[in-house]
């Protein structure tokens, strides 16, 4: 009999379905675990579940009968992946599953924006169209997707996938270069290029040291082309004061986030600041969410354990035991 805990269950909507492993199993489930919690919670198990709660070295070494740690998401930076490799613990994540809904998400925001539908719709609650006297008002410009060119900076699966959909829109995608480097081949258009070249520019890269806070000011005043900002990947990635500043100026014509740092993001930062303008959309980070994705993830992640326990371990991470 396997103990697994699910630290928290409440990253999941209720909606989904954590269909039981198919081995004698206790499973215990917590919609949500504060750190002073962990240690308890975990004792006697044998696997974790966790998608944003922090399993350091120093929990860890307290919990010698953990054998895996199973991520329900693709980011791991919540386990200590050293310490796991040294002791034999297994650690997997999730992954593949956000290919559609990501992508959509990028659009969603990407038309909202392009298309004025959030102040148009603020206009339409506020009784403009009545006012207008006609069929319709033209309080907001409205720019097409078709011809545009899209900076995508990330050529990864979501990347690759966001480049297929602004094809079909009629678009010109660009995969950018990594921020100074060159000689990357074909596939890659400079970096500088792209951002002097792009009407929207969407990012779709990890949050690593090399990539945190790689848009900033000097990046926003080489964007002749005045474009949107869409990022459906990681908060961190862009200077977020410098995004309002560019805002201000005139830099960017608007800009679409559905990630922050940290999350949730004080009341005080500043997209929040921002977030009720008519050119800012700021969701909270569910771009990933759909339903059908989260199904995904649920499946795979019991996969996974599945996959543990039977001696043949499926997305293991490297070095992670």
């Amino acid at each position: 009999m396997r103990k697994i805990v699910f630290l928290d269950r409440a990253t999941l909507a209720p909606q989904i379905r954590l269909r039981r492993p198919g081995f004698p199993h206790e499973l215990v489930e917590h919609a949500r675990t504060l750190p002073d919690q962990v240690l308890e919670r975990l004792a006697g198990a044998e696997i974790a579940i966790v998608n944003k709660v922090q399993l350091t070295a120093e929990l860890l070494e307290r919990l010698p009968q953990l054998k895996l740690i199973a991520v329900a998401a693709t980011g791991t930076d919540c386990v200590d992946k050293e310490y796991c490799r040294t002791h034999g613990i297994a650690v997997s994540n999730i992954r593949g599953y956000a290919v559609n809904t990501v992508p959509e998400h990028t659009f969603a925001l990407m038309l909202a924006l392009r298309r004025n539908i959030v102040p148009f719709r603020q206009d339409v609650l506020d009784g403009e169209w009545q006012r207008s006297g006609q069929f319709c008002f033209f309080n907001h410009p409205i720019h097409d997707l078709q011809g545009a060119r899209l900076g995508i900076i990330g050529e990864g699966v979501l990347g690759q996938r966001v480049a297929d959909i602004a094809r079909a829109f009629g678009m010109v995608p660009l995969f950018a270069a990594h921020k100074g480097k060159s000689g990357l081949g074909p596939l890659y258009t400079p970096w500088e290029v792209v951002l002097e070249t792009s009407d929207v520019i969407t990012l779709h890269s990890p949050l690593t040291p090399e990539t945190r806070g790689m848009i900033a000011m000097p990046e926003f005043r080489r964007m002749k082309r005045k474009p949107l900002i869409i990022n459906t990947a990681r908060g961190g990635l862009v200077v977020e004061e410098d995004l309002v500043a560019a805002l201000d100026e005139g830099l960017i014509a608007g800009a679409g986030f559905d990630v922050t740092l940290p999350e949730p993001p004080p009341a005080d930062s500043p997209l929040m600041r921002i977030a009720g303008r008519p050119n800012v959309i700021v969701t909270p980070h569910l771009g990933w969410a759909s339903d059908e994705a989260q199904q995904a993830l649920a499946d795979q992640l019991i996969d996974n354990i599945e996959n543990f326990v039977a001696g043949s371990p499926s997305n293991l991470l490297t070095g992670a035991y």
